[in-house]
């Protein structure tokens, strides 16, 4: 009898256990669910916070080859102006930018303008964290990233109008620009304004980013005019850049920051998407090399390096806007367009006066709006119509809206420095200061 109860308990015991197996599964299921999440949401936000580490860097490549293009006497000034920029970009956007760009769009607005508030929200704990963006990347990582791209834009009419804009000037401009302009036009797509809902597609900003700053160095270089001694008479004088290889240095530094660029655009780690977009973004690049170095020998019968590096960037900007979708041999035919495009449209805006001393507009603007409309073009789910009129509706707003501002910054503090002060170079005249110290002679050639 004894015996009997023994075997009872341990039957019901080992019964017990059986039931309890399952329910421990579950658990330790959930919990790897629950550790996989964290694992995949931590892996995702730190190639996003690698890849905000890449975007910064570019600021420096910008910063390099504007410089190197442009005369020694005037280093000081471009380098200053690429400085304020990155702080000017990211406090605005910190100050109502971010919310101007992604304003939460009400589910029956136009999709035109809204806005969230000033600063930013700060969300606290897991809304600000794994319940922030899918799990992608925290609320903080998502602000610094796009306030990296914000400052983009500004950085690109910086070149555009070189050694003759008054800092103040361009200041201002850079302000207003970067803080309202900027995120207003950018949410119409990537705030889910009525761009977004049109089919309109832009992947990591060929005319979010690059033609919008395009616009307004096309609207600045117009109302501020050409450096003196650039074009007399018929005569088109060439103002050579003072150190190629510091341009060259900064063109691969570009380069190596659109891996952060395109590659953060995904918005996650995902190993697939990811090393697709640098594979034709990389493509892109090269193309543009080539197809940059064949026109330039062809056509001015000698390869120009110049020519060569802004064939470089002209690819990464024509890949920009569908580096995610377009097929590797379509992304070589992208780069090697935006290469033939970006030298034809530097010999072509000189022919008509207008004084880009970095090449920007034909770079940004010019091979933004061939890589928005490629793709198009290239993509069956894209249409051309729709990517027209986004580029369409980009260039008319920014243009007017450049022009408004520019207008009134010319009519209310003027835009260029004098004629002495372009002679002897903006280092001296606005800064008092030399960037190669001990070279006056050299510096005012």
């Amino acid at each position: 009898m004894r015996l009997l109860k023994m075997n009872k308990t341990k039957w019901l015991l080992f019964g017990l256990v059986l039931l309890a197996l399952p329910w421990t599964a579950l658990a330790a299921d959930g919990d790897a669910s629950e550790v996989g999440a964290q694992a995949l949401f931590t892996a995702n936000n730190i190639w996003m916070m690698v890849s905000i580490f890449l975007v910064f860097i570019m600021h420096l490549g910008f910063a390099t080859v504007e410089s190197g293009l442009t005369r020694a006497k005037n280093t000081v000034n471009i380098l200053f102006k690429n400085t304020f920029i990155v702080a000017i970009g990211l406090l605005t956007y910190a100050l109502c930018g971010f919310n101007l760009m992604y304003p939460g769009f009400a589910e029956d607005a136009l999709g035109i303008f809204a806005f969230g508030g000033f600063g930013l929200s700060e969300p606290e704990g897991a809304a600000g964290l794994i319940d922030y963006a899918n799990g992608g990347y925290t609320y903080w990582t998502d602000f610094l990233f796009q306030g990296m791209f914000a400052a983009t834009a500004a950085t690109i009419v910086s070149g555009a109008v070189a050694e003759r804009i008054k800092l103040g000037s361009f200041m201002l401009f850079s302000t207003v620009y970067v803080g309202l302009v900027y995120p207003i036009v950018g949410s119409w797509k990537w705030g889910g304004g009525w761009l977004e809902n049109l089919g309109f597609y832009d992947f990591a900003g060929s005319t979010l980013v690059h033609s919008v700053g395009g616009w307004a160095a096309l609207v600045a270089v117009i109302l501020l005019g050409p450096r003196t001694g650039k074009y007399v008479g018929k005569q088109i004088r060439p103002i050579m850049g003072h150190n190629l290889p510091l341009v060259t240095i900064g063109v691969f530094l570009l380069w190596l920051g659109w891996f952060g660029f395109n590659g953060g655009s995904v918005l996650s780690g995902d190993p697939r998407a990811v090393s697709y977009t640098l594979v034709t973004t990389c493509l892109g690049a090269a193309a543009g090399i080539v197809g940059a170095m064949a026109t330039s020998w062809i056509v001015q019968k000698k390869p120009d390096l110049t020519m060569v590096l802004n064939g470089c960037l002209a690819g990464l900007v024509g890949i920009t806007a569908g580096a995610d979708s377009v097929s590797v041999l379509w992304s070589i035919v992208i780069g090697l367009v935006a290469g033939v495009l970006v030298v034809l449209s530097v010999l072509g805006l000189d022919h008509l006066r207008l004084d880009d001393p970095v090449g920007a507009i034909s770079v940004h603007l010019v091979c933004g709006i061939w890589g928005t409309l490629a793709v198009g073009i290239f993509c069956a789910e894209h249409s051309f119509v729709t990517q027209l009129i986004g580029v369409l509706a980009y260039g008319a707003t920014c243009a007017v809206a450049s022009f408004v501002i520019i207008g009134a910054i010319k009519l209310g503090m003027g835009l260029r420095v004098s004629q002495e002060e372009e002679m002897s170079g903006l280092d001296i005249g606005e800064h008092g200061m030399e960037a190669y110290s001990g070279f006056q002679i050299f510096l005012n050639q």
